[in-house]
């Protein structure tokens, strides 16, 4: 135990610094709230599915909930079941085990359905492709409105892609 108290007075903290606050992402977020409101009447329920990822942009995703992003504070949720979604937010490829479980999810949410594919994986299938275990992309399986590239792509990207596709239902 000592060893290691001594190890952390010798080398100190090691961390990086907090990332500088972005005023135009918190004064934008009144007026998103308001234009979802004005779109859907409501707040926008997401349904996410890890299809088969490695979990790298789930991270992301819980990125979004952060203080400095503040995703609720948009008027955008995370629901558990996908009757109460308006959204459907997909990562990795999706593997053959998950293929039943996602067409499952996605029809039994109400119409009108959106699909926003996440990550590389989510968009092409990534490093994994199409073989034996994998489907590939998410598109193979259901119908995308939005794909978010990156490996993994960072939270601000994952928000735009959510707007991107709330914009698209919202000009249908």
């Amino acid at each position: 135990m000592y060893k290691i108290l001594f190890k952390i007075a010798r080398v100190g903290i090691k961390t990086e610094a907090a990332p500088v606050p972005d005023e135009a992402l918190r004064a934008a977020a009144p007026r998103i709230n308001a234009e979802l409101l004005q779109l859907l009447g409501r707040a926008l329920a997401i349904r996410h599915v890890d299809a088969g990822s490695c979990n790298g942009c789930e991270l992301e995703i819980h990125g979004t909930n952060n203080p400095y992003y503040n995703l609720e504070g948009m008027g955008i949720k995370f629901v558990a079941s996908p009757r109460h979604a308006d959204l459907l937010l997909v990562t990795g490829p999706v593997s053959r085990n998950m293929e039943e479980a996602l067409r499952r999810t996605y029809d039994a949410m109400a119409d009108p359905k959106l699909v926003v594919a996440v990550g590389d994986c989510g968009c092409d299938g990534g490093i994994f492709g199409e073989n034996y275990a994998s489907r590939g992309r998410v598109a193979n399986v259901l119908p995308v409105d939005v794909a978010v590239s990156g490996c993994p792509p960072d939270p601000a990207a994952i928000i735009r892609g959510i707007l991107t596709a709330v914009a698209i239902s919202a000009k249908k």
